[in-house]
């Protein structure tokens, strides 16, 4: 079976033909095969411009296009384009169905290449295909912008806001909004720094019609957060992410448990609480048995760190609630608990659900109809793209890596996928 067959058969092109094919090889760029691209017989060229056909004008020299490689032997399809004489758009060059604009890559190619890429790092695609990381970096990005340009934004009722540093400090923080339907879990957008203003551009991207469709809402207590919700999206449920709640508490007990050991070691005493962190932040059904063993050592201890770890397990109780009215009572009663136990770190939690009681009580209201958990599931990945991502030096290239990694976004109808 010839090359051209199989190229007719993966890649046909009506108005051209594919005429001569050889293999080459050289020093210089190493085995390779380059087929020649003639256009039909009194088939007139299609404007770049305006998408019609109009006659021919002429000529320019011979342009490769990189195909995708054929038994790891790179593949070139070599044609000279024609320039059209367009009364609407003037003298342009011709509009060819392999590629798009000035680009040196055939559309098969960069999409190869984008869809493997999400499978390995920029580099190991780059290394595997034996081309640039910049070529790579293309093929994402165009695949990035049509898939943006044809994403599906309908029947969207739940979403989830987040944030994550995608730099060292404290400057560098990325706002991603992720849709939570059932059935649908994706990245929807992405917005630089977590400010009022960053969230500002998503409602405005998003749409007051669709805005209106929301039922749900997931964040955290971030406050620019809850003030741009309650104005924008007033007539959804806001539901405080309960992975939050529980992971201050968690540094509230880092807190109270670092003070208390560092004023042990001070005062001469045994330092039962070294060693001891992950003993009182961990769930106890996740505990090793060398864990186990130095938990039970720290609770013969009347130590704030131990009330605290009590009144943190206390409060898990609080996810069991069916009711948010029985909720909402079992809630108070563990705040005034809290604030009864002269542990300044817990209190500062209790003040603060005691401020978002509301929020945190439509948890109960939304229970069942949409997963919180899966705002969190997907920052992992995030952060996972992100951190494979060392080296980015701008935002824009981590923003298209995302996009690419967790945006489920959409592809085109292709004869053939390699």
């Amino acid at each position: 079976m010839q090359l051209k067959t199989i190229l007719n058969r993966v890649q046909k092109h009506p108005s051209f033909v594919y005429k001569n094919d050889r293999l080459l090889e050289d020093d210089e760029e190493g085995l390779r095969i380059e087929v020649t691209i003639e256009p039909r017989a009194n088939g007139k060229p299609e404007c770049s411009g305006c998408h019609k056909r109009r006659p021919g004008y002429d000529r320019l020299p011979e342009r490769r296009f990189e195909f995708v490689p054929l038994w790891g032997i790179a593949v070139f399809f070599l044609y000279r384009m024609r320039r059209v004489d367009c009364p609407t758009c003037g003298i342009v060059v011709e509009s060819v169905p392999w590629t798009e604009g000035k680009h040196h890559l055939t559309s098969a190619y960069a999409w190869f290449l984008a869809r493997w890429a999400k499978k390995l790092s920029w580099s190991e695609v780059a290394n595997s295909f034996n081309t640039s990381w910049s070529t790579v970096f293309r093929a994402v990005q165009s695949a990035v912008e049509w898939g943006r340009a044809h994403v599906n934004l309908e029947n969207i009722t739940a979403i989830g806001i987040d944030e994550i540093a995608w730099k060292k400090g404290h400057k560098h923080y990325l706002t991603l909004v992720y849709q939570i339907d059932e059935g649908m879990r994706r990245l929807l957008w992405i917005g630089e720094h977590r400010r009022v203003k960053t969230l500002m551009k998503f409602f405005r991207w998003f749409g007051k019609e669709r805005t209106a469709n929301l039922k749900f809402i997931c964040s955290d207590m971030w406050q620019q957060y809850l003030k741009v919700i309650a104005y924008k999206a007033k007539s959804a449920i806001h539901i405080l992410d309960r992975f939050h709640i529980m992971s201050n508490m968690n540094k509230a007990i880092s807190e109270v448990r670092t003070d208390e050991a560092r004023r042990m070691k001070a005062d001469g005493y045994e330092p039962v609480l070294t060693g001891g962190r992950w003993c009182v932040l961990k769930r106890p059904e996740n505990l090793t048995e060398k864990q186990e063993a130095k938990l039970a050592d720290i609770l013969q201890y009347n130590l704030k760190t131990v009330r605290s770890y009590l009144l943190k397990e206390d409060f898990q109780l609080f996810w069991y609630y069916v009711s948010p009215t029985w909720a909402g009572k079992f809630l108070d009663r563990w705040c005034t608990r809290v604030m009864y136990s002269r542990i300044e770190p817990m209190k500062k939690i209790a003040r603060s659900l005691r401020n978002h009681r509301e929020l945190i009580l439509n948890w109960f209201r939304a229970k069942g109809a949409v997963s919180t958990g899966a705002v969190e599931g997907l920052n992992t990945k995030a952060k996972l793209t992100t951190r494979k991502a060392f080296g980015f030096a701008s935002y824009k290239m981590v923003e298209i890596a995302l996009y690419h990694t967790l945006g489920d976004l959409p592809e085109p109808e292709f004869t053939h996928k390699f």
